[in-house]
């Protein structure tokens, strides 16, 4: 039985890290004593330790132990064993660069359906769809694959931002970037704003937080979905 929390980030403005989520972080990992954090997207380059420390603080106030993965000597392993698995926000291409690299792919996945609870934050929702080729990180290195686990039927394009009518800024907007991807690419993409997350319990996917998700679909004009909707049919 799938159960996912995927937010869209980790830190809202003016909150600590993982603030906002706390309520939520303490029952969904309820029953749980330790939980097993994924630091590999290392958010502005900061070591697997640093990452664990901050994530660690954060999980003590819901009542909960982190454990980084890179403390134990088979990573597969400790994925296959976790009580509950968090992987953080950073960069996307080194998150699932490092995957690959540690063959956890399908332990991953395993752990997932067998009901392992799991919360993903940005770079750790993204891996979350069918692809991160709606990632909006740059490529510092380069991934075998940029087919990442599918518990959703779609992709996620955490951080998502509207444009401003009233700035200068000339570059491509976010709505912008996915149309261009849904020139190649047919499955939908859902622009997840801050402070917005998905519940996935099973095979139902809901929109959850404070504001509402965009979402895209080849040759559809982009629509807004409201919090506790379904996006079951959303594939």
């Amino acid at each position: 039985m799938k159960n996912l929390l995927l937010a869209s980030t980790s830190t809202l403005h003016g909150q600590e890290y993982l603030e906002y989520l706390l309520p939520e972080l303490k029952k969904h990992f309820s029953g749980c004593s330790e939980i097993l954090f994924i630091p590999y997207a290392r958010p502005g380059g900061i070591s697997h330790d640093e990452y664990t420390s901050l994530a660690a603080k954060a999980f003590s106030k819901a009542g909960f132990q982190i454990k980084g993965i890179h403390e134990y000597p088979n990573a597969a392993q400790a994925v296959a064993q976790a009580e509950g698995i968090f992987t953080g926000g950073g960069n996307t291409f080194l998150l699932v660069q490092q995957f690959y690299a540690h063959e956890l792919l399908t332990p991953l996945k395993d752990a997932i359906l067998k009901g392992t609870p799991y919360l993903g934050t940005s770079a750790g929702t993204n891996i979350a769809g069918l692809t991160m080729k709606t990632t909006n990180d740059m490529p510092i290195v380069y991934p075998p694959s940029f087919k990442t686990l599918g518990f959703v039927p779609f992709n996620i394009n955490p951080h998502y931002l509207d444009p401003d009518p009233n700035s200068t800024h000339k570059g491509e907007s976010r709505e912008t970037r996915i149309k261009e991807f849904h020139q190649f690419n047919t499955h939908p993409v859902i622009g997840l704003r801050e402070g917005s997350w998905l519940e996935v319990k099973e095979n139902n996917t809901t929109l959850k937080g404070q504001k509402s998700a965009r979402i895209f679909e080849a040759g559809k004009a982009a629509y807004e979905v409201e919090p506790e909707s379904l996006l079951n049919d959303l594939q």
